[in-house]
C-alpha cells in the first residue's frame, strides 16, 4: 500500500511539472521586449560589401524642371560607364529644404557608397553633408554652392561659375537696351547659392553696361506659376522698362507666360537663364532675345566621376567649371550650341 501511494505521488508531481513547463512557454512576452530572434521595424540597408557594385545617391534640388532631367542623364551615363548603381531621388519642389535634408540623412543611414548633391539651401544642407562625410560617405556638390570647405566638408563643387555666367547675361541685356536703358531683374528664391550668384553677376553686368536697374528686389519663387504671378504683379514696372533679366528655368518661363498674357512678349528685350523646350521655342520666335545655357548633363557626369575617384583613392578636383553659353537666335543651330538645347 505504501509503495502504491509513493508511485501515485511521483506520477502527479511529474504531470504538474510538465504542465508548469507548458504554461511558462505560452506566457505572453513582456511589454516592450521583442520575442528573441525578431527585430522591430525595417532594418537599414547594410553597407556595400567589398567587391559589390558601388551605390551612388544623386539628390537634385527638385525633379520637375528639365534642367534636373539633364543632370539625371549625365549621372546615369557616368554610372553605366563606371559600372556603378545610380539612385536618383529628390524633392518635387525646389523649396522643400526639410525633405532634401531628410533624403541626405536617409542615404547616410542606408550607407550608400557616396552622394552627389545639388543643395537647395547653402546653409541648411551643410550639417547633413558634414554628417555624411564624417560617416565615411564622400559628397560631391553640383549646380549650387554650399557653405563649408571643399576638400574637408565635401570633396568639391562641380557646376557653372554662376557669378560669371550671370554677368554674361547682364552684359547681354545691357547691350540690347543701351546705356540708360531701364532694366528689371526677377530673382528666384532666398538661400539658393547658384541663383544668388547669377543675380549678383547679372546686376554687375547690367551696371557695367550702363543700364539703369528699376527693380531687383522681387522673387519669382520655385515654380513657373509663382514666377508668372509675381511678374503680373510687377507689370506696371515692367511696362516702363526696356529689358528683363531672369535667373533660372522657372523664373524665365514664368516671366514669358506673364508677358504673353500682357501682350508684351517680343516687345521688351528679355534675357533669361536655362533651356527647356518652351524656352527654346520662344527664343526661336523672338519672344526671348538670349538664354544663358548651362550644361546640366556634364554636372551630373562630373559629380559621379569625382565621388567614384574618391572611393577608389584617386585624386579629385575641388572645383570644375562645367561651362555656360549665351545662346541667341543667331547661334542656336550651330553644332557647339545645339547639343545643349532640348527639342533641337
Amino acid at each position: 500500500m505504501t509503495q502504491l501511494r509513493l508511485v501515485s505521488t511521483l506520477a502527479v508531481m511529474a504531470l504538474l511539472s510538465f504542465a508548469g513547463c507548458d504554461k511558462k512557454a505560452d506566457a505572453p512576452t513582456p511589454k516592450g521586449k521583442p520575442v528573441t530572434g525578431t527585430t522591430p521595424g525595417p532594418a537599414p540597408t547594410p553597407p556595400t560589401p567589398a567587391g559589390a557594385k558601388l551605390r551612388i545617391a544623386v539628390i537634385p534640388k527638385g525633379t520637375t524642371h528639365d534642367f534636373w532631367k539633364g543632370v539625371e542623364r549625365g549621372a546615369k551615363k557616368a554610372g553605366e560607364e563606371l559600372d556603378v548603381e545610380i539612385v536618383w531621388k529628390g524633392p518635387a519642389l525646389e523649396n522643400d529644404r526639410a525633405q532634401q535634408i531628410q533624403l541626405v540623412q536617409q542615404f547616410v543611414t542606408d550607407k550608400v557608397s557616396a552622394i552627389v548633391l545639388a543643395p537647395l539651401d547653402d546653409t541648411a544642407l551643410l550639417g547633413p553633408v558634414k554628417q555624411a562625410t564624417a560617416g565615411g560617405i564622400p559628397v560631391a556638390i553640383v549646380d549650387s554652392g554650399l557653405k563649408g570647405e571643399a576638400g574637408t566638408d565635401y570633396i568639391g563643387y562641380y557646376g557653372t561659375d554662376n557669378r560669371a555666367a550671370g554677368k554674361v547675361g547682364g552684359e547681354a541685356l545691357a547691350k540690347l537696351i543701351g546705356k540708360e536703358g531701364k532694366a528689371v531683374v526677377l530673382r528666384y528664391n532666398a538661400g539658393s547659392a547658384s541663383t544668388v550668384m547669377r543675380e549678383e553677376g547679372g546686376i554687375e553686368g547690367l551696371k557695367a553696361g550702363g543700364a539703369v536697374i528699376v527693380s531687383d528686389n522681387q522673387e519669382g519663387g520655385v515654380t513657373p506659376e509663382s514666377a508668372k504671378t509675381k511678374a503680373l504683379q510687377m507689370m506696371d514696372t515692367i511696362k516702363g522698362a526696356a529689358g528683363i533679366y531672369t535667373v533660372n528655368e522657372s523664373t524665365t518661363l514664368g516671366m514669358l507666360l506673364a508677358l504673353r498674357q500682357a501682350g508684351l512678349a517680343g516687345k521688351i528685350k528679355f534675357v533669361g537663364f536655362d533651356a527647356s523646350a518652351p524656352l527654346v521655342e520662344a527664343l526661336r520666335k523672338g519672344e526671348i532675345d538670349a538664354l544663358v545655357v548651362q550644361n546640366p548633363e556634364r554636372m551630373g557626369e562630373v559629380g559621379v566621376r569625382q565621388v567614384v575617384k574618391k572611393l577608389k583613392g584617386e585624386a579629385t578636383e575641388k572645383q570644375v567649371d562645367t561651362g555656360a553659353v549665351l545662346v541667341t537666335k543667331e547661334n542656336m543651330d550651330t553644332p557647339e550650341v545645339k547639343g545643349l538645347l532640348p527639342g533641337t
